[in-house]
C-alpha cells in the first residue's frame, strides 16, 4: 500500500463515525475550533457572528448524528458519550459568543 493511498484511507476512516480515526479527527477540530473562540474577545462582530453561525450548524449536525448513533443497534456507549460530550463543549462556545455579541447594559 502506498502513502497516498493509506493517507486516502485513513481519510475514508476519519469521516466512519464509529472509527477511532474519526473520533481524533473531530477531537482535532474541536481543538482548533475551542482556540479560536476562546481568542475572539476582541473580534469584530460579523467574525463572531459567523463563528456562531458555524457552531450552531455543526451543534445541529451533531444532534443528527446523536439521533442515528442511537437508533441503530448497539448503539457504541462511548462514541454516544464522545458525541454528547462535544455537543455540551459546543453550546458552551455558543453562549460564549452570544455574550460576546450582547452589549453590556449600562446600571
Amino acid at each position: 500500500m502506498t502513502g497516498a493511498t493509506m493517507t486516502h484511507g485513513i481519510l475514508l476512516l476519519a469521516r466512519t463515525p464509529h472509527s477511532p480515526f474519526h473520533a481524533r479527527a473531530v477531537a482535532k477540530r474541536e481543538t482548533a475550533a475551542y482556540h479560536a473562540v476562546m481568542n475572539t474577545s476582541s473580534q469584530d462582530p460579523e467574525i463572531l457572528r459567523a463563528q456562531l453561525h458555524e457552531l450552531r450548524v455543526e451543534h445541529r449536525d451533531l444532534d443528527e448524528a446523536i439521533a442515528r448513533l442511537v437508533a441503530a443497534p448497539p448503539p457504541d456507549e462511548l462514541m454516544l458519550r464522545r458525541l454528547k460530550k462535544r455537543k455540551l463543549a459546543l453550546k458552551d462556545r455558543i453562549t460564549f459568543i452570544e455574550g460576546q455579541l450582547t452589549p453590556d447594559e449600562l446600571a
